[in-house]
């Protein structure tokens, strides 16, 4: 453990390069062409095997100890988003209206530096690291569903995977045995009613009236339909009714989005939010057209997986609290993983200290200290080693404590 923290100690500067590398170059979901290259060229030069376009643009790369063992993997996704960067750094986007602003190049920095720190002590690991570097997470239906169905996870016994955070402190592990981020849907209702002139109300059937009852109502949902115990958003995002002053809107669109954990209380608020949808336009006179999309499913850690990273981590250099969050409304494809395989997904930390402002995530001014880029390699890394280690001392009649 000791020469992996210092391989990757060495390799700092390394990380922070391609870090920013990427962070420059940025490429959208389901469009990644030259990240997913240079990838692979990464992987190829450390002698890995290398897989290309696995589900579609995904890059899987194998390292094989110098011993027999199990088989970890470790995930890293590398899409962009639509956003045009605010921040004034040396580092700055070059693509007009894309950036990092989720901080997936410092996922994919941290998983290639540890690869090739992985890579110095291979001849001492006792099983195979599998390396998954995932294109589109950002947009449903997300690059993970087709990078399994694609064989990522063929011969996998477990898999590790971390978020750095903007909004935690540099040195936090967050971490949630269970159902840890919520399954993420979204929805689309388009109210019809009947236009006409704003002067003579009584002629018409007011779409822009109606759906706006009907935002209203779908708040009961959630306050009056759904278990208290049951964690559950239904959010109305956008209101589309665009007209003259002087008209009344025969047509409004609304779009939300559904955050739940539970999948019994997810199908229940799919049917619910149509009843309410139905009852506020038949009240009106009006009809409605109602479309649901479910996307991710609810992130859910497996207690053992979950309990032994904590405990590792705490020996992790850099790492200086350690914490049990409260469930995220968030969602993330790495839920896909877990249903197939054990394993957990944690949070660490990277919030800049001593900025006037914290910038969340999906913000035009958002970036994190590079130090967490090391912490998360680290604590991966030891994941990754412990795990095989302590497999193999199992497999040769050995207790583990």
């Amino acid at each position: 453990m000791e020469q992996l923290f210092s391989k990757l100690n060495e390799l700092y500067g390394e990380i922070v390069e391609i870090r920013r590398h990427l962070h420059e170059n940025p490429e959208l979901s389901f469009e990644e062409v030259e990240t997913p290259k240079y990838i692979a060229a990464y992987h190829q030069a450390l002698g890995h095997e290398v897989r290309t376009e696995v589900g579609g643009r995904g890059v899987v790369a194998v390292l094989k100890g110098g011993r027999p063992g199990k088989t970890v993997a470790l995930r890293a996704d590398f899409d962009a988003l639509p956003i045009q960067e605010e921040n004034e750094v040396p580092y700055k986007s070059k693509v007009p209206g894309v950036m990092h602003a989720c901080g997936h190049d410092g996922h994919t920095a941290s998983l290639l530096g540890l690869a090739k720190a992985l890579n110095s002590i291979k001849d001492e690991l006792q099983g195979n690291v599998v390396f998954i570097h995932q294109h589109a997470e950002e947009v449903t239906p997300g690059g993970a569903i087709a990078m399994i169905e694609d064989g990522c996870l063929e011969g996998v016994d477990v898999i590790y995977g971390t978020h750095l955070m903007s909004t935690m402190p540099v040195g936090d592990i967050v971490y949630g045995v269970g159902p840890f981020m919520a399954a993420a849907d979204s929805f689309e209702i388009t109210v019809q009613g009947k236009g006409g002139h704003g002067a003579m109300p009584h002629l018409s059937k007011d779409a822009v009236v109606i759906a706006s009852q009907l935002v209203v109502n779908l708040q009961q949902v959630v306050s009056r339909k759904t278990n208290p115990l049951s964690p559950a958003v239904v959010s109305v995002g956008s209101f589309e009714a665009k007209n003259a002053f002087n008209v009344i809107a025969d047509k409004a669109v609304l779009h939300g989005t559904v955050r739940t954990f539970n999948e019994d209380v997810r199908d229940m608020i799919e049917g619910e939010i149509d009843n309410v949808a139905k009852g506020t336009c038949l009240i009106s006179g009006a009809s409605y057209s109602y479309t649901y999309s479910k996307g991710y499913p609810a992130l859910v850690n497996h207690k053992e997986d979950t309990d032994f990273v904590v405990e590792i981590a705490k020996g992790v250099p850099g790492v200086e609290k350690i914490v049990e969050g409260e469930p995220q409304m968030g969602g993330e494809d790495f839920s896909y993983y877990l249903q197939h395989v054990k394993g957990t997904f944690f949070f660490t930390g990277a919030e800049i200290p001593n900025r006037e402002t914290t910038y969340p995530h999906h913000h035009p001014k958002f970036d994190i200290d590079e130090r967490a880029l090391l912490i998360a390699a680290k604590t991966l890394g030891k994941a990754a080693v412990t795990y095989l280690a302590n497999n193999s001392l199992k497999e040769n009649g050995v207790t583990v404590g």
